[in-house]
């Protein structure tokens, strides 16, 4: 059941990417901060979703929180390499590239979240608050 919930969140993160991205686009927002506000409001929204929804955990845990973020900069240095080094030598192209990331990316984020990020075995080093969703 935490697999599909996970699977539902990401799908929902996907979407509210694509639907803020295209809106401050048609907003006149310029390309590059359009995908920057919709990066990190997708980024909030995943990990309020995977914390609350998914893992039953606390949001408002400061060490958790920090644990996330590092598996979100884990996911760039993955899709960098995927896309930057990997991808070349196999002489795959673009669009092969971003497939093998799109499905690279959950399965890594999953396992992160799962042994790592919201684990039941991680001791908090911040004040959590009761906060769940």
């Amino acid at each position: 059941m935490q697999l599909v919930r996970f699977a539902l969140v990401g799908g929902l993160v996907a979407l509210a990417y694509v639907a803020g991205y295209l809106l401050l686009l048609a907003l006149s927002v310029p390309q590059v901060l359009a995908n920057g506000a919709a990066f990190l409001g997708a980024v909030g929204l995943q990990y309020i979703g995977q914390a609350g929804f998914t893992f039953r955990k606390k949001i408002a845990d400061r060490a958790q929180a920090l644990r996330f973020v590092v598996m979100i900069a884990l996911g760039l240095v993955t899709a960098t390499v995927v896309t930057g080094w990997v991808a070349p030598a196999l002489s795959l192209s673009d669009w092969a590239a971003a497939l093998a990331v799109a499905f690279v990316l959950p399965v890594q984020n999953y396992v992160f979240m799962t042994l790592w990020v919201f684990s039941k075995t991680q001791k908090t080093m911040g004040q959590p608050c009761d906060t769940y969703l």
